[in-house]
Parts: C-alpha cells; structure tokens; sequence
C-alpha cells in the first residue's frame, strides 16, 4: 500500500488508502504530493498588479501565494473549513502529571458537543465546520514510563480515524485536541526528538507547578529513557504519545493528500506533527503554526520546526482554540488577494 494506490483528479487524492501498519504510513511519507507551482505562480503574478505597495500586507500576502500552493487553484479561498478536536486519555496521569482528573476529558467532550466551550464561539466566528473525535476515552492509553503508550495496530488505527476527517474541497483545517495528561506526551516526544533537558520541554499543562511540575519532568525524563531504543518519529509516536496525537498525524497526512492546507493549533498538535517531520523533513510544508502557545515547549518546538506562529496571545488552552483565531487571517488573506483590484482595473497609477 503506498501513495500509488489513490485514485486522483487534477493531482487531489479521492480515496483515503487505508492503514495497517507504520510501514504504510512511512510509505505515505515518502511519496507526498508537492505544492502547485502553476497556482503558486499565478499568486506571485497577480501580488505585485493589487493597488498597494508592495510588501505593505506583509505575511499576508505570503499566505496567499502559499494557500494557493496548496489548494492548488487561483485564486485560493477559505470558506469550506473545517476544525477537528481529538481527544484521549492518557495512562501516563497516574503518575500525578496534571492538576485535573482524567474524567475531565470526557466532561469536556460533552461540553463541546453542548457547544459550551471556547472552541465553539471560535469556530462559529470564523464561520468553520466544528467535528469532536472522541478516541476510546473509558480505554486509556498505557502508562509510558513502563510500556508503550500504543500497540502497532492501535496507533495505526488512531491514525486512520485522524485522515477519516479530512473530506474532499475543503479549504483549510484546524486541528487541536483535548487530553487531560496530554502536554506530558508532548513533552516526551520534543525531548525524544530534538534532544536537551526534559525539564526544557516540561510546562505547566493544565496547572501544575513547583514540586509537581518538577515531578512530571521526571517522568518525561524517565518515559523518554524507557523508550531511547524507538527507531523514528512514527514509534516515538507511538510509544510517547496518545490515540489523539496520533489521529492529528493522520489528518495532517491526510490533508496532504487532498491538497488542503492545515493550521496547527498549539503545543500538543505541534508534537504530534513533529513526529511526521522527524521521518520526511516536508512533511509539514502545508501545515501554519496558528499560535504560539504560552506552554514553555511550544517556544523551542516552533523554533525546532522552523515555523513563524501567526499570532501570540498567551493562549494555553488547546482544543483547536488558537488555530481557530487564526483561520480569520487566512480568510482576510485570501480575501485581499482575491477581491483587491489591481492598478488596471482600479485607474490607479502604478509606482515608476
């Protein structure tokens, strides 16, 4: 099974292949679609003729040209989205890592579906479809200091479920998640990754500080050395993460595959995307970071990654919350590149 395997029109994957093992999804990773120059081109054409000096929209003007790339038409448009919350629970809360219970993911899913949650408002003001994946909440994943948090077929499986959600026109994804334990996850696959001091990727998560917090540095310190033997990104995945990180892996992957571009919510969705990275460096070059996110990781991982965050409001809160706020600015930068009149068309003259 391999990226040969879709059917396509105009170059978009119409069928998801389905997964069985990390061996097809590393296959997925080594045979990705790239952007499309001809749309990109006619971005980079049209920029310079709108009535305005160039450069003067600043990033704006890059995320145009770069939904372009990956849409794969011009002019790109944001209208059909989509946010995607993940959520799972983690074994790794018995060993005291959070300042809530592990039942409040459940509470908090009930919560989204009632549309009471701040991911609710958010969405409904960029005017995006909203989706909860509720993944085996009343079945934990394993404790990761003593095994791997996911089997083979487990982890395979919650990466399926991830590219299930991505559906054919869409425009743009925010995926986030909601997993009480989760940021101790998160922390274990960056220091696994890129290395330094466990206590370099370890943050408060839902409020955790002092000798608590010092403590969930240990057992990330301990989950990371428990596993040094994990081959690539995929199996730091799967024995540091969560049935959630591992489903917005698989959306990532998917939206690839559709050619729909994908804003990253914070430190958590940023972690799962980088196990992708750590196996095929483009991985994630349809992905945006839409935050950056207070979490004291998220810093270093965007950083690591090589991702400029478009906003930073000291938001924490997960759940898809910043890559929501954030989609708003890809819908004012397609906007402007789309609806602008150029010089020509609006009578105004043009620089010399």
């Amino acid at each position: 099974m391999g990226a040969g395997n879709l059917n396509t029109i105009n170059g978009v994957s119409q069928n998801m292949p389905q997964i069985q093992s990390l061996s097809d999804v590393r296959a997925l990773l080594q045979d990705l679609p790239a952007s499309d120059s001809k749309a990109q081109n006619a971005a980079q054409e049209r920029e310079p003729q709108l009535t305005k000096p160039p450069g003067s929209l600043g990033r704006l003007e890059e995320i145009s040209e770069w939904l372009a790339a990956w849409q794969g038409r011009h002019p790109p448009s944001v209208e059909n989205t989509k946010v995607v919350v993940f959520a799972g629970n983690h074994g790794v809360t018995a060993k005291g890592v959070s300042a809530f219970p592990a039942e409040v993911t459940v509470q908090m899913v009930a919560n989204f579906k009632g549309g009471g949650a701040a991911i609710n408002q958010l969405s409904r003001v960029a005017g995006a479809k909203l989706e909860v994946v509720a993944l085996e909440l009343d079945n934990p994943t394993k404790d990761f200091t003593e095994s791997p948090a996911m089997g083979v077929a487990e982890c395979a499986a919650a990466i399926q479920r991830g590219m299930d959600v991505v559906e054919d026109g869409m425009d743009a994804l925010c995926i986030g998640e909601m997993g009480i334990g989760n940021t101790t996850s998160a922390a274990a696959i960056c220091h696994a990754i890129y290395g330094g001091d466990a206590g370099d990727w370890t943050g408060p998560g839902t409020g955790v500080e002092g000798d608590a917090l010092a403590a969930k540095a240990r057992v990330v310190a301990d989950g990371v050395a428990f596993h040094k033997d994990a081959k690539d990104g995929l199996e730091i995945l799967r024995c540091l993460g969560g049935r959630e990180l591992a489903a917005m892996a698989g959306a990532i992957i998917a939206a690839r595959l559709k050619r729909v571009p994908v804003v990253l919510d914070g430190y958590v969705a940023g972690a799962a995307a980088a196990t992708l990275k750590a196996v095929h460096p483009g991985a994630l070059d349809h992905c945006i970071a839409g935050h950056q996110s207070a979490e004291p990781g998220h810093i270093r991982l965007l950083d690591k990654m090589e991702m400029q965050p478009l906003l930073n409001l000291g938001m924490r809160l997960g759940e898809a919350s910043g890559a929501a706020v954030a989609l708003n600015i890809l819908k004012c930068a397609a906007a402007c590149h789309a609806g602008m009149a150029t010089f020509g068309e609006a009578g105004v003259s043009d620089k010399d």
